[in-house]
C-alpha cells in the first residue's frame, strides 16, 4: 500500500515537471498535459457542431463587424508573437469568428481560435470598440491555452482523488466519505475556482494589450464592464464561489492596466485609438 501511494505521488510530480508550456504573454510556465494536436481536432469538430445546431447570423452589419474586429485582433496577436520571438506559435490555429442568434449576454472561445459572439452581448458592446474588448479577451483565452490548462487541472484533480482514496482505503467508511466530501469541496473552492478566475484575469490583461495594439482604445475596456455590471443589476455570486472575478475587480484591474496597454501599443507604432 505504501509503495502504491509513493508511486502515485511520484507520478503526479513527474506530470507537473514535464507537462508545462510557456505562456508567451506572461513568460510563466503553465501546467499543460494536452497538446494542440490532441485538442484542436476535437475543438474544431465541436465548434462546427455548435454552429450547425444554432442560428448563425450572416450578411448583417453586426456579423461583419464581429469578423472584422476578430481579424484585427488576430493580426495584433501575430505582430506581438513575431516581435517577441514566438514565430510559428499560431501553427495549427484556424481562426473563425461567428455571430449566433441568442439573447444570452455571452461570447466564448474554443481552443484553436474558434470564437462565438451571441447577439445578446451586442447592445452592451455598443459598437466596434466594445466588441474589441470582448473579442480580445476571448482570443486571449485561445492564445494562452486556457482550455488545455483546465483539462490538465481536471486530470490532476482526478489523480489527487485517486491518491487520496488509496491513502484512506484502510480507514473506516465514515473517514473515506469525509475525505471524498472535503477533497471535492476543497479542490473546487481552493484550486479549481481560483484557477478559473486567474484565467479570466489573465485574459483581461492580455486582451487589453491586444486591443490596444490593434488600435482600439484600452480605456474603453473598463467602461464595457461598467455596462456589464449595470446590466446585471449588481446581482452576482461572491467572488470566491465564482469562476470569474467580480465586476468590481475587473473594472479596477482594467483601469489600472490601460496605461500599460497604451505603452505596449506604442512599441508597434500605435499612438492614437479608435
Amino acid at each position: 500500500m505504501k509503495l502504491r501511494k509513493t508511486f502515485l505521488i511520484s507520478l503526479s510530480a513527474a506530470f507537473i515537471v514535464v507537462s508545462c508550456k510557456t505562456n508567451p504573454f506572461t513568460g510563466q510556465r503553465n501546467l499543460n498535459f494536452v497538446s494542440n494536436d490532441q485538442l484542436f481536432p476535437s475543438s474544431f469538430e465541436q465548434y462546427d457542431q455548435f454552429l450547425a445546431e444554432n442560428k448563425v447570423v450572416t450578411g448583417t452589419a453586426e456579423a461583419s463587424m464581429v469578423k472584422r474586429v476578430g481579424a484585427k485582433i488576430e493580426t495584433a496577436a501575430e505582430r506581438y508573437l513575431d516581435a517577441n520571438g514566438y514565430e510559428g506559435f499560431l501553427e495549427g490555429f484556424k481562426w473563425e469568428y461567428n455571430l449566433v442568434q441568442d439573447e444570452a449576454v455571452n461570447a466564448f472561445a474554443m481552443p484553436g481560435g474558434k470564437i462565438v459572439f451571441y447577439t445578446g452581448i451586442m447592445p452592451i458592446a455598443e459598437g466596434e470598440t466594445g466588441i474589441a474588448v470582448v473579442m480580445a479577451h476571448e482570443i486571449a483565452h485561445a492564445l494562452a491555452d486556457h482550455g488545455a490548462q483546465r483539462m490538465s487541472a481536471a486530470q490532476l484533480q482526478q489523480l489527487g482523488a485517486v491518491a487520496g482514496t488509496v491513502a484512506v482505503s484502510g480507514k473506516s467508511q465514515e473517514t473515506q466519505q469525509i475525505f471524498a466530501q472535503a477533497y471535492g469541496l476543497g479542490t473546487q473552492l481552493g484550486v479549481m475556482l481560483p484557477f478559473s478566475r486567474k484565467h479570466e484575469s489573465e485574459a483581461d490583461r492580455i486582451g487589453i494589450n491586444l486591443m490596444a495594439i490593434a488600435g482600439y482604445d484600452p480605456d474603453e475596456a473598463s467602461k464595457l464592464w461598467e455596462r456589464m455590471a449595470a446590466q446585471s443589476g449588481g446581482q452576482s455570486q461572491p467572488e470566491f464561489l465564482s469562476t470569474h472575478p467580480s465586476n468590481e475587480t475587473r473594472i479596477n484591474n482594467l483601469r489600472q492596466w490601460a496605461p500599460e496597454a497604451k505603452a505596449e501599443a506604442k512599441k508597434y507604432g500605435v499612438t492614437s485609438f479608435e
